[in-house]
């Protein structure tokens, strides 16, 4: 059941990094909230700021990167999903890597990244690296940790999970060490599950197995997803809500039904409309969206997709930024459908 009470709550969000070619503003006031045993939906092209709003969350951003404005507020919950008043945490506060924040990191919040090749330690064996975990935040043994850390394999439907734990990631397949990667942030049962592209390098087989394992843990857990990725196919049978991101900024937070049925901004309209679809002709041309993302130390004046966009209002999105209008159940950043007239908007 979903909460109606935030658990995460993102306000403002800013994340910019100070590089030799300039200032790149990574995340540039993004704000939303996930509730319990809600899954969002966060899209968008590469370079459009979904992973590092994660890693903000996480406080795991790189060092030439910083959180410069902006509040990411995070309340724990009782054993009956409520929230209880005395615990809430300013994460944006926090040192990262200070014991409060690594308490909350990988124990309450989790993270299953992109390539858990590269995210598992090569050295040391899987079983070595989920009992860590659970030594750390759950305060067990190593025999307990072990124990827990083979039921968790078996749960994310791991077959001889005893086998697996004395094994090194490299003697693993790409599914096995991805489900790996999902115990390992499942086994201190979190309340919220960032999933970063979590099927990415899979095959079409073990994405839907991975998938369905998500969402059924979901329903046992009671936990919250933030689920990131490319594919609109997914995140339409995964998420409650969607957020749509680019170059930084959020320019459309619907509900999946929504999204779907009457996409709103240009954006949105112009993913959807280049993904395959069965019932087009075979021998239609698939769409694609006019331009390039634009670079990343030069973001354009006005309405950061206007320069692709086949709706510009000349002298409108390419002067003034867009404000966030309600339409119907959708929020909605573009001057299509923002009530104030034109002529007295000043730009920014």
């Amino acid at each position: 059941m979903t909460n109606p009470e935030p658990l995460i709550e993102v306000q403002g969000l800013k994340t910019f990094f100070k590089v030799r070619e300039g200032l790149v503003r990574a995340v540039n006031g993004v704000s939303f909230s996930i509730k319990s045993g809600q899954t969002l939906g966060v899209v968008g092209e590469s370079g459009c700021g979904k992973s590092i709003t994660a890693q903000s969350i996480m406080r795991l951003v790189e060092p030439a990167g910083k959180i410069v404005e902006g509040k990411i507020t995070y309340y724990r919950m009782d054993s009956h999903n409520n929230r209880t008043s005395a615990e809430v945490v300013d994460i944006t506060s926090l040192n990262p890597r200070g014991p409060e924040i690594r308490h909350i990191r990988g124990g309450e919040i989790a993270m299953v990244f992109q390539d858990p090749m590269t995210s598992f330690s090569p050295v040391h064996t899987i079983g070595d690296q989920i009992s860590e975990a659970l030594m750390l935040h759950q305060n067990m043994n190593k025999k307990e940790a072990l124990e827990r850390a083979a039921e968790t394999l078996h749960k994310v439907g791991m077959p001889k999970p005893y086998r697996v734990l004395t094994s090194f990631p490299h003697q693993l397949s790409g599914g096995m060490r991805q489900r790996s990667m999902i115990a390992m942030a499942l086994s201190c049962n979190p309340s919220l599950l960032i999933a970063d592209e979590p099927t990415t390098a899979l095959d079409v087989t073990t994405e839907a197995q991975i998938l369905e394992l998500m969402k059924k843990l979901q329903g046992s857990l009671g936990m919250a997803i933030m689920y990131i990725t490319h594919n609109l196919g997914v995140v339409a049978e995964m998420a409650d809500e969607i957020i749509v991101m680019y170059l930084g900024k959020i320019v459309e937070h619907a509900s999946v039904v929504d999204l779907f049925e009457n996409p709103k901004h240009p954006y949105t309209r112009a993913l959807l409309r280049s993904i395959p679809r069965v019932d087009k002709d075979i021998d239609e041309r698939l769409e694609s969206i006019t331009g390039m993302v634009p670079d990343p130390y030069s973001v354009p004046h006005g309405c950061p997709f206007h320069p692709r966009c086949p709706s510009l209002i000349p002298g409108i999105c390419d002067v003034i930024e867009p404000d966030g209008v309600r339409v119907d159940d959708s929020q909605v950043y573009c001057h299509l459908y923002n009530p104030e007239p034109a002529a007295v908007r000043q730009p920014l």
